[in-house]
């Protein structure tokens, strides 16, 4: 097993224990995180600052039982993506959605360059209207 998968591998189950702090720690001080156009967070934010505010943050307040459950992981060079599925519950509509996700995360040496999502947004965004 690559350093690097066992490294995406952590990060998943440090997420699903809620230890978010394991997971920005093994983000690059210069990471690049995009999440997918059209979806409840969608832009670029550098930093894991900028992540940890415009991302987790926001799943955490406006989400119950929020989980990112990977499947499958590919590996190729310092890139490793993960194939798998979101689900939770709106807080404020109690509505739930599952979605199939795709996450490209992408290596500099030791920490995370970058991550990109891929996601239906509509079935992300559809429990947040009422």
């Amino acid at each position: 097993m690559s350093r690097y998968l066992e490294v995406i591998r952590s990060l998943y189950q440090a997420f699903a224990e809620g230890n978010v702090p394991s997971v920005l720690g093994a983000l690059s001080p210069n990471v690049r995180w995009t999440e997918a156009a059209g979806g409840p967070y969608g832009g670029v934010y550098i930093g894991p600052q900028a992540v940890l505010e415009r991302v987790f943050a926001r799943i955490g307040a406006e989400w119950e039982g929020f989980t990112a459950t990977p499947a499958e992981f590919v590996c190729e060079g310092s890139s490793v993506v993960a194939i798998g599925e979101y689900s939770a519950t709106f807080k404020a509509t109690g509505k739930s959605f599952k979605a199939p996700f795709v996450h490209v995360w992408k290596f500099d040496g030791e920490t995370i360059a970058s991550f990109h999502q891929h996601t239906d947004t509509v079935l992300h965004t559809q429990p947040m209207h009422r």
